[in-house]
């Protein structure tokens, strides 16, 4: 299954080794998992959609996983959003194919049925129930709606082939419809399609034979499953490991990890989750399963990576936000320029928080992201000496952005180092990655030659007297008394120099 490369040149050997399906090969071991960008749901925006992968695949991805597309009107997230289920669509969706192919990259169409997390009064599911997550009842799909959407699937991985895709991938987890078919939480039908576990795996081992009739043995079918469902009357993990034998059987060339409903209450993205917890779950399936797993959930460090693949039997690692957050991820780690790398740190506030209210995603490290076609920071026609007052997050990427521009910067602290308030919060327990980006923006200080001057509280009329051109003032805020009994504990002081402590103590009370 696998065939390597020539890999001493590399200090992650296992990410960077090729993997051959036999039909075709992908060039490394990175996955850039499927994430709702929300151009997704607008067709004119699909010149947008093509340079942001465009820059994920130039960046040395080998396989990119679109956001999810529904195979027709009744599972798409919104009346009219996110549908591939004309000629007219996957022709637009040339460009993105193109994009990635440029850069030698694969590139696959997730397929996504949202069931009932629809977000409009059609929804349907496997029986009629309500999700937590919106306002509407979902209705049971009768039998022949079942068998119509398994015709859609087909119809779309169809499309998606003739688009330029090189494969589709199937979302099976998540809590979406297939999922909603897999759980006796959501499925209370006792004719063909429900009853017992044998019936309720039945709809996605017919989805995944009809794909595979549709698009012949040369397309890559990979499945999202999930592995734990994490609510109440889920599947079991011996209904997982039989779903994952049918399916192989049926067609499916890869699988990938999905971890959790999306109504779950088990943390698994967040910046408190650790490292790569879910790995043996991922490692578990592929000793039933004879194709290749990824594992995926809180995996943004090639060190990890590596590890990974090196101590399991997982073939290739999922990272979505981590690809969000700085495009050039692979070639750096390929480089062995880890140091170099912008690290997500699962804030999750301009990406997903911006996907569950229909906003277009983006990344606070990163607010290029999304915005390829527009923010682009260009060479500057003529050198300036600027004066960046501020050290905390907003005066370093201002700092470093300038300076990347051709710029000469100085930048100014009145403390004894960078970070500002994002220092802060680096101390508190579970929030200890934020540390990454701090060392993120010292690194790119260094590279761009930014003169950094710690311990300097300057006036305005020093800055005038250096006669920089410009001066942009970052100084943020000072913390707010807090109004409680505890303000009047020296520990609480809102002072500059004290407000670490008070964060601190503050926070793990919380």
């Amino acid at each position: 299954m696998t065939t390597s490369t020539d890999r001493s040149a590399t200090p992650y050997p296992h990410l960077f080794s090729e993997l051959d399906l036999g039909f075709t090969k992908l060039k490394n071991r990175v996955v850039m998992g499927s994430m709702h960008t929300g151009y997704e749901d607008y067709p004119w925006l699909i010149d947008k959609l093509a340079a942001y992968y465009g820059e994920r695949a130039k960046g040395g991805v080998g396989l990119i996983v679109t956001g999810g597309y529904s195979p027709n009107f009744l599972g798409s997230t919104a009346p009219l959003f996110g549908q591939f289920n004309t000629k007219l669509v996957a022709r637009s969706h040339r460009k993105v194919t193109r994009a990635v192919h440029e850069h030698g990259g694969k590139i696959l169409l997730q397929i996504l049925h949202t069931g009932r997390y629809a977000f409009h009064p059609l929804s349907v599911s496997a029986s009629t129930t309500s999700a937590p997550t919106t306002p509407f009842q979902s209705w049971k799909m009768p039998s022949w709606l079942v068998r119509s959407t398994i015709r859609d699937y087909a119809k779309a991985a169809k499309l998606a082939k003739y688009a330029g895709y090189d494969g589709i991938e199937v979302m099976g987890g998540e809590g979406y419809l297939i999922n909603q078919f897999l759980a006796p939480l959501t499925n209370k039908r006792t004719d063909e399609w429900g009853g017992t576990p044998e019936k309720r795996r039945r709809f996605p081992v017919e989805i995944t034979k009809a794909i595979r009739e549709a698009v012949g043995p040369d397309f890559i079918l990979q499945f999202r499953i999930s592995l734990v469902d994490y609510v109440p009357e889920g599947q079991t993990w011996e209904e997982i490991v039989a779903l994952g034998k049918e399916l192989e059987a049926a067609g499916v060339d890869i699988f990938n990890t999905d971890i959790g409903w999306h109504e779950a209450r088990v943390p698994t993205i967040v910046t408190s989750v650790p490292s790569g917890a879910f790995v043996d779950y991922t490692h578990a399936l592929a000793q039933h399963v004879n194709v290749p797993v990824i594992a995926s959930n809180r995996i943004n460090m090639p060190q990890a990576a590596e590890q990974i693949l090196a101590d399991t039997d997982v073939d290739l690692i999922s990272m979505a936000r981590p690809l969000l957050a700085d495009p050039a991820w692979v070639n750096k780690a390929a480089a062995d320029q880890s140091e170099l790398i912008n690290t997500c740190i699962a804030c999750n506030q301009a990406c997903l928080d911006h996907a569950f209210v229909h906003k277009t995603v983006s990344c606070l490290l990163n607010p290029r992201a999304g915005r390829e076609t527009t923010l682009q920071l260009l060479p500057t026609r003529r050198t300036k000496r600027i004066a960046v007052v501020g050290a905390g997050p907003a005066g370093l990427a201002t700092a470093v952005s300038l300076a990347e521009r051709g710029h000469a910067v100085t930048l100014y602290e009145a403390d004894d180092r960078i970070g500002g308030q994002f220092l802060i919060a680096s101390k508190i327990p579970g929030k200890e990655e934020f540390a990454h980006t701090l060392r993120y923006f010292q690194k790119q200080l260094e590279q761009h030659k930014v003169t950094v001057r710690l311990n300097t509280r300057v006036s305005a009329e020093q800055l005038a007297a250096e006669g920089f051109d410009d001066v942009v003032v970052s100084t943020g805020v000072a913390p707010a008394p807090p109004r409680s009994p505890a303000s009047t504990i020296r520990w609480c002081s809102p002072t500059p120099r004290w407000s670490r402590r008070a964060s601190l103590s503050a926070s793990g009370s919380r």
